[in-house]
């Protein structure tokens, strides 16, 4: 099933029944989406950390004790290892970060030998449910890497794919954007657009179709790139957008929310397990599909 808006995610994913959430330490604002979680059938938490503070917050929050689990820790640098270590067991199936500051998360998410990166590219994909618009659109990498190589932007389109692949989207059609849309040797990213069209064009990512390098309006309008002398299917019609580096995809996913008013949601790609950041610019009503997501993404499924 093609998942076209945000409640089709969560409908879809309480169907795949309740997954092991793990908090380590404070909860932050994850505790209002642990307990969307929970309402909408998508998660059993664990808390790990100080037993009378996570009994405190459950209860603040509505869970009953018969709806998770409170684990003991009194060592707060020990918390996140416990976390990793139910998520490796298979006693746990999706880490959520908690009130731990981003960069020293991220970090520990995404260290090659003790954290829970599987060896590929990790990468943010911001989700978008647009108004009036019957599908969900994607943009990426808007968070991990600042300065993409090609390789690494090879990862970035596979892992975007593979989340489109959860959300029913088989053939996605990617827009690998840049400043204009001709390739340009004094242009970096124009030159890797190209060549991930063409890897594209040969079937090296499957079914997906990429067409690059798209400036904004050959990629948003079919009109615009046939002025342009651009013919493309993917044109107008993109599920995927490619950002030449983290700059462009931050600033261009804000945009959306702040100023085009889009519910988003955010998905780290390239861990071994779903990892659900707190991110500031996730609106609150967002959370339970960042949740939903996860449980879509959840290993073997």
């Amino acid at each position: 099933m093609k998942i076209t808006n945000f409640r089709e995610a969560i409908k879809e994913a309480a169907k795949l029944g309740r997954r092991r959430f793990v908090l380590p330490g404070s909860g932050g604002c994850c505790m209002e989406t642990l307990s969307s979680a929970v309402r909408e059938g998508l998660a059993f938490p664990i808390w790990i950390g100080d037993a009378g503070e996570g009994k405190k917050q459950f209860e603040r929050c509505g869970i009953a004790a018969s709806e998770g689990e409170i684990l003991e820790e009194k060592n707060a640098e020990n918390v996140l290892d416990r976390a990793f270590e139910l998520l490796r067991s298979r006693k746990a199936d999706i880490l959520m970060q908690g009130a731990a500051p981003h960069e020293a998360f991220v970090n520990r998410v995404l260290d090659r030998e003790k954290g829970l990166r599987n060896g590929k590219t990790a990468s943010f994909v911001s989700v978008f449910d647009p108004e009036k618009v019957p599908k969900l659109t994607m943009i990426t990498d808007t968070y991990i890497n600042n300065f993409p190589t090609l390789e690494e932007k090879i990862g970035i389109v596979e892992n975007a794919i593979r989340l489109a692949g959860v959300l029913g989207i088989d053939a996605p059609k990617i827009a690998a954007l840049s400043a204009i849309e001709q390739v340009n040797p004094a242009i970096p990213s124009t030159l890797d657009a190209a060549v991930l069209a063409k890897m594209s064009e040969r079937k090296q990512f499957g079914a997906a179709v990429i067409e690059g390098p798209l400036d904004i309006d050959c990629a948003v309008s079919a009109g615009a790139a046939l002025r342009k002398g651009v013919q493309s299917p993917v044109t107008g019609r993109a599920d995927i957008y490619l950002t030449p580096n983290v700059e462009s995809g931050h600033l261009t996913a804000q945009l959306n929310v702040f100023i085009a008013g889009m519910p988003m949601a955010g998905v780290l790609m390239g861990t071994s397990h779903p990892v659900i950041l707190d991110l500031p610019w996730v609106s609150i009503e967002s959370k339970p599909v960042e949740a939903a997501l996860a449980v879509l993404l959840c290993p073997g499924k």
